[in-house]
């Protein structure tokens, strides 16, 4: 059975980002691409994502500036939803699909294009707590860096329930994996 997981970095203080949507905070960063939780063992089980608009425009930005759309290579080879309310740059040739509304509907689409493996809510932290709110978040995997920013794009932009399952230190990050609670007890 698969997951839906958001697997993403945050600063010591709660964003993903900084006000001006740089990452440069993450990327100055000591991190074991073997240790706990990391990147290319969690990628390995995932068979589909989704991420927001702003994320897809990070992409756009950062992945293929100064690249001309023909050259432009989509960084995953998996299929792939964005959460948008506004027309956007499509990759020529990428497996993307564009989405509006209710995530529930979209949702079911992803899992069965997963197969087995699991669905990773890439960011924001909005579109991650509309998967909370539906009720079809499992995991939220954390990398916490010893950084504060004071202001930014948050973890998550409402209260979500968490349990932890696993944790520890990746080189200059502390580790996570939660697990959503989807009842408290006595509620």
């Amino acid at each position: 059975m698969s997951l839906t997981q958001y697997y993403t970095a945050t600063t010591l203080d709660g964003f993903i980002a900084d006000p001006n949507h740089s990452l440069e905070w993450l990327f100055t960063r000591d991190q074991d691409r073997e240790g706990l939780l990391n990147y290319a063992e969690f990628i390995a089980g995932v068979g589909a994502l989704a991420m927001g608009s702003s994320t897809y425009e990070w992409i756009l930005d950062h992945e293929f500036a100064d690249k001309d759309p023909v050259d432009w290579k989509w960084p995953y080879e998996i299929p792939s939803w964005v959460f948008t309310t506004r027309e956007l740059q499509v990759v020529p040739g990428a497996s993307i699909e564009f989405a509006r509304g209710d995530v529930a509907p979209v949702h079911a689409e992803m899992v069965a294009a997963a197969s087995d493996r699991n669905v990773w809510i890439v960011g924001g932290g909005d579109l991650v707590g509309q998967f909370a709110d539906a009720g079809l978040l499992d995991e939220v995997i954390v990398y916490v860096a010893p950084v504060t920013l004071g202001a930014g794009a948050p973890l998550l932009a409402r209260r979500v329930e968490l349990q932890l399952e696993e944790a520890g230190r990746n080189r200059d990050f502390v580790a996570a994996r939660y697990a959503v609670v989807r009842e408290l007890p006595g509620m």
